[in-house]
């Protein structure tokens, strides 16, 4: 796989090739510690804002007199996350990925401040878009240093890291935002946490320079291609539009919901590599299962607490607490992958980790016959979140893997976009399934919350679990044909992601 390291890996001060110390050396090893600290730092912190800000979200809702568009200040992150990881993408492939980190961890924090010292809601969104946009060129931009700056047997591990990463802030995110919002306010949870970015951006910024700065292969820096700024525009207003139109059902919101099915459906399938959707072997594959297998699992997630709630008794807490074991299990599927001796057998790994989703996901509505231990929901979300993070690393190693290194960036960001649109799509689809069934005649007592429509929940796992199935299958097409077809496709590489032969 000579023809996948990009420039800048493992080379020396000089630019030379790589020294003895650098081959032998781990993610944590002298040469990458500063790096891999900076950069695993930045996820966490960035883990932590995404975790706890659900706690604060509520409070300041109600203090901005913004209840009527809380559903806003969500979709607004995501509908400009979208657009910026393709900008970043383009921009990490023509000019290097440390403009478009420093540029996006600068808005991440400027739109935190504002919506920290917002005094309106309308205000608050904004500020939400503009982190939004920062979020997403921050992700597209470290995907492209890790498939510039670490040699490709160090790329599991640091990916397992950036999992890893997510385990603390998921667990502790909530309690301490909700302590913060308590004892201090709410402003604190947003206004508190651009200052502790400085730290790893300061020590991983310098390394990301030397190792993975500029251009790939010295190349003069390439125009902006305006029709990806089209589409990428294109997608957030599609996006934007469905959301709007799915919060609100009357039979005016048909028409913005038309429109943003136009916008988002071309836009979608210029960003996304030929054949993603009849899952061509390859790249295509890639990003597809990424899809299936975020949107399927966060979609059956979402109703998880509200199940355990409504159908069971539990307190918000303890259904919340019922999850808390996933964050652990997580992380120990990514360091599984991670592990030099697992490589062979990494697809196979894939497979079984989206059946063990699957299995996990069906599992979980057993618990509305009320003969079934309700901690069968805990046990099974461990294993469900194991098979998550064998799956989810996995897709980010393969991708860096089938990329050319001046496509790192255009396909990274291919790959987040069928994340984050399943995950929008798929929550949509179990929503409406969810309200069509009765799911809306949930009450609230003085001893909790109550329902008796237990099918409700039924039709959002059950096709949730196929919908992982269809994931399991794509992963046995994950590889091109043959053994020797990666060895051979150097040139072909050249052509692009849209190149991957059919099968």
């Amino acid at each position: 796989m000579a023809t996948l390291e990009p420039r800048g890996v493992g080379v020396d001060d000089e630019g030379g090739a790589p020294s003895g110390r650098e081959r032998a050396d781990g993610v944590l090893g002298r040469s990458y510690r500063a790096l891999s600290v900076g950069i695993v730092s930045v996820v966490v912190l960035v883990a932590f804002e995404a975790t706890a800000v659900g706690s604060a979200m509520p409070v300041a809702a109600r203090e901005l007199d913004g209840v009527g568009l809380y559903a806003f200040a969500f979709s607004g992150y995501f509908t400009t996350s979208l657009f910026g990881m393709v900008v970043s993408g383009q921009w990490a492939d023509r000019r290097g990925p440390v403009g478009a980190l420093t540029a996006g961890i600068a808005a991440f924090g400027a739109g935190l401040l504002v919506s920290g010292t917002a005094g309106a809601m309308w205000l608050f969104i904004l500020g939400r878009a503009v982190q939004g946009f920062g979020g997403g060129l921050v992700i597209v931009a470290l995907y492209v240093v890790v498939g510039r700056a670490y040699p490709e047997r160090l790329r599991p591990a640091i990916m397992a890291a950036f999992a890893a990463g997510w385990v603390v802030p998921s667990v502790v995110g909530p309690l301490a935002a909700g302590a913060v919002t308590e004892q201090l306010g709410w402003r604190w949870v947003f206004v508190g946490i651009p200052v502790l970015v400085v730290f790893p951006l300061a020590l991983a910024l310098p390394q990301i320079r030397r190792r993975a700065a500029g251009p790939v292969d010295g190349r003069a820096p390439g125009g902006v291609d305006r029709r990806r700024i089209r589409l990428a525009l294109g997608i957030s207003l599609g996006a934007g539009l469905l959301q709007y139109a799915a919060q609100d059902l009357r039979p005016l919101s048909l028409l913005p919901g038309l429109a943003g099915a136009a916008l988002l459906v071309p836009a979608v399938l210029g960003l996304l590599p030929r054949g993603t959707y009849r899952a061509v072997r390859g790249l295509p594959s890639v990003v597809l299962l990424r899809g299936l297998a975020a949107g399927s699992f966060i979609a059956a997630e979402s109703f998880v607490p509200l199940m355990l709630v409504t159908q069971r008794g539990l307190s918000p807490t303890l259904a919340g607490f019922s999850l808390a074991a996933g964050g652990g299990t997580w992380a120990l599927g990514s360091w599984v992958q991670s592990r030099a001796r697992v490589e062979p057998y990494r697809q196979r790994l894939m497979t079984v980790g989206m059946v063990l989703t699957a299995a996990a996901i069906a599992t979980a509505p057993s618990v509305l016959i009320d003969s079934v231990p309700v901690w069968t929901v805990a046990v099974a979300w461990g294993f469900g979140c194991f098979g998550m993070g064998l799956v989810i690393s996995s897709t980010s190693v393969l991708l860096l893997h089938l990329s050319a290194p001046e496509e790192a960036g255009s396909n990274s960001a291919a790959l987040q976009i069928s994340d984050g649109l399943s995950n929008a799509l798929l929550l949509a689809a179990g929503g409406a399934a969810f309200a069509a069934l009765g799911g809306g005649a949930v009450s609230h007592t003085a001893t909790g919350a109550t329902g008796a429509h237990p099918a409700a929940f039924a039709v959002v796992f059950l096709p949730m679990a196929g919908v992982a199935l269809v994931g399991a299958w794509v992963t046995t097409r994950l590889r091109e044909r043959g053994p020797e077809r990666e060895r051979e496709r150097g040139p072909e590489r050249e052509r692009g992601p849209q190149s991957v032969p059919e099968p």
